[in-house]
C-alpha cells in the first residue's frame, strides 16, 4: 500500500486559502472585481493579499494607485520582497516594477516562472485569503499559473451576452481540467440604472452568467451592475468598497464576499485530513 499527500504548499506557507478571479475574455471587469472582492474579504476582518497575475495587462498600479516599487528585506542572505500595504490588504503586482506602458513580451511559461517567483520571493506573511486576478482567456498563460499555484478555488467573472458566456463555458472545462475547483460564477454590467430617472436598461443583456451556472451546476455569486462611480472609482485608485461602501455596487461586492467566504469553508470543511490508500 502507498499513501498519497495531497500536494505541499511550500510556495505560500502563510496562506490559508488562495482564490483566482478569472475570466473568459478580457473587458469584463475581472481585475475590478478582483480588487473589490478582496478589500470586501478585508472589510470582514480576514486578513487578506491580492496579486496582480495579469502579467502582460497588469491593472492594480492603477487601481490601488501605486506608483512606486515595493521595498526588500534580506532573511538568512535571501533577499525577500515586502508587499505594498494599501487599504488594509497586502499588494504586489508586476507593474510595480516597471513603467504603465512597457509591454511585455512574454510566452506562457516564463508569465507561470515570473509569478511563482513572486509568491516565492514576497513575504506574504500570514493570510486568510490571496486573492489572485488572472489573466483572461485559456491559453498557456493560464493553464501554466493554475498548475503552479495551489489554487483553493476559482471565482469565474462574465457579463451577461452570449459572446462572454460562450467564453466562460471554456473558462470552467478548462478548470475542472486541472482539478481547480470553481466556487461560482459573477455576472459583471449586469444591467444599468440611469442615475437621474431611474430607468433600467439591459445593455448587454440580463441573467446569462446565472442561466450558465446553473446549467454546469455551480454557484452564482451574484451581479453587478455597470455603473460609471465603479469606473470612476477603479480609475482613480480609489475602490468602490473603500470609498462608498454604502452604495448598491459595494454591498454587493460584499455580499459575493460573504458568499466566496462561505463556499471556500464549506469545502475546506468537507475535505478529509487524512491521505487516501491507494492499493497497489
Amino acid at each position: 500500500m502507498a499513501a498519497t499527500q495531497p500536494p505541499a504548499r511550500t510556495l505560500l506557507p502563510g496562506v490559508k486559502y488562495v482564490i483566482a478571479v478569472a475570466s473568459g475574455k478580457g473587458g469584463v471587469g475581472k481585475s475590478t472585481t478582483a480588487v473589490n472582492l478582496a478589500l470586501a474579504l478585508a472589510a470582514r476582518g480576514a486578513a487578506v493579499g491580492i496579486l496582480d497575475a495579469d502579467v502582460y495587462g497588469p491593472s492594480l498600479p492603477r487601481m490601488l494607485d501605486i506608483h512606486y516599487q515595493p521595498d526588500a528585506m534580506e532573511e538568512a542572505g535571501n533577499k525577500r520582497i515586502l508587499p505594498v500595504e494599501v487599504l488594509g490588504v497586502k499588494a504586489i503586482s508586476m507593474g510595480f516594477f516597471m513603467p504603465e506602458a512597457t509591454p511585455m513580451v512574454w510566452r506562457g511559461p516564463m508569465v507561470g516562472m515570473a509569478v511563482e517567483q513572486l509568491l516565492r520571493d514576497v513575504e506574504w506573511g500570514t493570510l486568510d485569503y490571496l486573492v489572485v486576478d488572472l489573466p483572461p482567456g485559456t491559453g498557456d498563460a493560464q493553464l501554466t499559473l493554475t498548475q503552479r499555484v495551489p489554487l483553493t478555488g476559482v471565482v469565474i467573472v462574465s457579463t451577461p451576452q452570449d459572446v462572454a458566456l460562450a467564453d466562460v463555458r471554456k473558462g470552467i472545462n478548462m478548470f475542472r481540467k486541472v482539478d481547480v475547483p470553481v466556487l461560482g460564477i459573477i455576472e459583471n454590467m449586469s444591467y444599468h440604472l440611469c442615475p437621474n430617472c431611474g430607468h433600467r436598461s439591459d445593455i448587454f443583456s440580463h441573467g446569462g452568467a446565472r442561466r450558465e451556472a446553473e446549467a454546469a451546476g455551480l454557484h452564482f455569486l451574484g451581479e453587478v451592475p455597470l455603473d460609471q462611480s465603479i469606473r470612476e472609482h477603479a480609475d482613480s485608485g480609489k475602490p468602490i468598497v473603500i470609498t462608498d461602501p454604502q452604495s448598491p455596487q459595494a454591498v454587493q461586492y460584499l455580499e459575493i464576499a460573504r458568499l466566496v467566504a462561505e463556499r471556500v469553508e464549506a469545502m475546506a470543511a468537507t475535505e478529509s485530513p487524512f491521505p487516501s490508500i491507494v492499493v497497489e
